[in-house]
């Protein structure tokens, strides 16, 4: 009996012009079994049959629902089908990103390799690790060191002039000479390429210190040039969707303006504003040239920003790839320039979740 009464409904859908709900499954199966068959006899390939199978199905689907439900429900799905292929598409490349980095970059992420550096590791070492005579010495802990006081160099000194020159864009300026000149300047800033931003902090400590002048703040003065712009141009649009109405009410009570920016615009735009700054950390977190040319290489320790060359995750990866320890071994550098890469991800997702607590911490709190 539920038989008949399913059949009967299945005939009942089609005769209304209604494909099943399980026809975009079916079709996935036929799709799928057919470009199998159809990889198998030209040579299969993961990439093609996904490709294949995807352009069958839409095929398929497309020509079902127009012979079933008509030409303007066909368009539709076909519509549909693009839209959804269009996105796995683009989502190919990060997955694909994702999935080279863990694979080689897992099996030298180990313990030493997080807490030592490459003071002392000769070609000798690695030519050992790689005829299995020991185990792939050398890590990037010294690297670790120079990014994170790098980056928190360039963050002191990009946030506060980027937050105040945002605040008076948004809160002080009136469309002056001033204010299109800040505008102007950030504009072009945001477009520079980043050995130009190096080249600058060179020269400008080249002439107050003396050339050839290299170390961490160098490389921080660099990095905050890139910072700048994009501080200014996010805190800015954080600002200027705070309402007015937020502004008229705190004057209203008789309070100041600055301590009405203080305490009722900034803590309102506080998500957006931390947003903001963890993009211009990103931006500058992977930067190799400005680095290389500010900060140059280093193999040891080094604490302080202010005197010695310094090493960062990207210098150490470009390094380790373009000049193996070992020239005639170069799968160990390999294997640290791949774990390396790993942990430059890592800390940028790192800094995509600390900046999402602190928005979460500083937002303005709601009543019930």
């Amino acid at each position: 009996m539920s038989n008949t009464v399913t059949t009967t409904r299945r005939k009942s859908n089609l005769t209304r012009g209604q494909l099943p709900g399980y026809t975009p499954w079916a079709v996935v199966a036929a799709a799928v079994i057919l470009s199998a068959a159809i990889m198998t006899l030209i040579g299969f390939n993961a990439f093609g049959w996904g490709l294949l199978a995807a352009i069958l199905f839409t095929i398929g689907l497309t020509a079902i629902s127009a012979a079933v439900e008509g030409a303007r429900k066909a368009k539709d799905k076909l519509a549909t089908c693009l839209i959804i292929g269009s996105f796995l598409i683009a989502l190919l490349p990060l997955i694909s990103v994702i999935w080279t980095v863990l694979v080689n970059g897992i099996p030298g992420l180990t313990f030493d390799f997080l807490f030592y550096s490459m003071n002392g590791v000769t070609g000798e070492f690695d030519d050992a690790a790689a005829e299995g005579n020991g185990p792939v010495v050398g890590g990037v802990y010294h690297a670790i060191v120079g990014t994170v006081l790098m980056t928190l160099w360039a963050t002191l000194i990009s946030v506060p002039i980027g937050l105040l020159a945002a605040v008076y864009l948004v809160e002080y300026s009136e469309g002056g000479k001033l204010s299109k000149a800040i505008t102007f300047f950030v504009d072009v800033m945001t477009g520079i390429p980043s050995i130009v931003a190096g080249l600058f902090a060179v020269a400008f400590f080249a002439v107050v210190f003396g050339p050839g002048t290299k170390t961490g703040i160098v490389a921080a003065v660099a990095l905050s040039v890139l910072m700048i712009p994009v501080v200014v141009r996010s805190t800015e649009e954080m600002l200027r969707i705070v309402p007015n109405e937020l502004r008229e009410a705190s004057y209203a009570l008789g309070v100041r303006k600055w301590r009405t920016i203080t305490k009722v615009v900034i803590p309102t735009a506080i998500s957006g504003i931390a947003s903001g700054v963890t993009l211009a950390i990103a931006r500058v977190v992977g930067e190799t040239a400005p680095i290389l040319v500010t900060a140059g290489f280093a193999t040891s320790i080094n604490f302080n920003v202010f005197s010695g060359w310094m090493a960062s995750l990207p210098t150490f990866i470009y390094t380790q790839i373009i000049t193996p320890t070992s020239p005639s071994n170069p799968d160990p550098s390999a294997q640290r320039a791949w774990a390396a890469a790993l942990l430059l991800i890592i800390f940028v997702m790192l800094l995509n979740l600390v900046a999402r607590l602190i928005a979460r911490y500083f937002a303005p709190k709601t009543g019930r």
